[in-house]
């Protein structure tokens, strides 16, 4: 009896040490994923560094440049019509939700109306705000186009 005890209070020990070895093998694996953690954020920050250098290289090359192409393309020749078909959208946009909203309100349609899901309301009032956003951008830009170049 005493050879099993022997037996017992090996496997016990042997237990105590995988234990003890399976804990300090979660240590190194944690440590070592946590130091290649931050060498890999120092060569994000490295890299980032490096971006914004040459982002603001480019932004001087550009700023020389097109200061051109950006006068041509706030002309009155591009810039009007793109002003226009924004009012024209907005606009009729404005006009297709009301009419929607009209239709659905009539006393004939009630009896065959489903009830509308909350997705479409959803997008019915995401539409009217992206409307309303586009004519106030729209009436700041002349504000500011007018005051600036003294003209429409």
């Amino acid at each position: 009896m005493s050879t099993v005890s022997v037996n017992t209070s090996r496997s016990e020990g042997q237990q105590a040490n995988a234990a003890e070895s399976g804990k300090t093998r979660s240590i190194v694996a944690w440590s070592s994923f946590f130091f290649s953690l931050l060498q890999s954020l120092c060569t994000f920050f490295a890299t980032v560094n490096g971006l914004r250098l040459a982002i603001g290289i480019g932004a001087l090359a550009v700023s020389s440049s097109v200061g051109a192409a950006i006068r041509w393309f706030h002309s009155d020749l591009i810039r009007l019509p793109m002003v226009v078909l924004a009012l024209l959208g907005s606009l009729l946009n404005l006009v297709v939700l009301w009419q929607v909203r009209r239709l659905r309100s009539r006393p004939a349609a009630q009896w065959r109306q489903r009830p509308v899901s909350a997705g479409k309301l959803r997008m019915e009032w995401v539409q009217f705000v992206l409307s309303m956003a586009t004519l106030v951008l729209l009436g700041i830009e002349e504000y500011w186009h007018v005051t600036w170049h003294h003209h429409l």
